[in-house]
């Protein structure tokens, strides 16, 4: 027979063996307002976010780039139009982006590939390593910035 009035053995169990959620009459407190400025993440919680952000713009700008590409190999004249297109200064400043992104995205993913393999994985390595790959990939566009200006 169950009686619905009284409480199953599971929760006499979890009631027993954890008596700190026993008495609780109201839910915990949780916070009202987020302020994400406000937050100080790790270096290496920023890296990793940074490298997922990276995956999706590098995701969605390959259509472009195949198109880009595509366009350039059909001929000269379509060769200088891509080059003409190159010397826009929007359009230099995407494709520092994009390289940005590239760069980033794949020392990122190195880095976690290695730490998945327990090389870098402390604190201490980890850190260093999170300010290699971004200081790395901001150094990679520059240089792009530089050929291409």
């Amino acid at each position: 027979e169950c009686d619905e009035n009284r409480p199953s053995r599971g929760s006499q169990i979890l009631t027993r063996t954890i008596p700190a959620f026993a008495n609780m009459t109201q839910p915990p407190r949780r916070v009202a307002f987020l302020d994400l400025a406000r937050i100080q993440m790790p270096v290496g919680a920023l890296t990793s976010i940074l490298h997922r952000i990276t995956g999706v713009l590098l995701a969605l700008v390959i259509p472009l780039v195949a198109l880009l590409l595509a366009r350039s190999l059909q001929g000269p004249e379509s060769y200088a139009d891509v080059t003409r297109l190159f010397g826009h200064p929007v359009v230099k400043a995407v494709a520092i982006l994009w390289i940005w992104a590239l760069a980033h995205h794949l020392l990122a993913g190195l880095r976690h590939m290695l730490m998945d393999v327990d090389v870098g994985s402390l604190l201490k390595p980890a850190r260093r390593s999170a300010w290699t790959v971004n200081i790395a990939g901001v150094v990679i566009a520059l240089f792009t910035a530089g050929a291409l200006w």
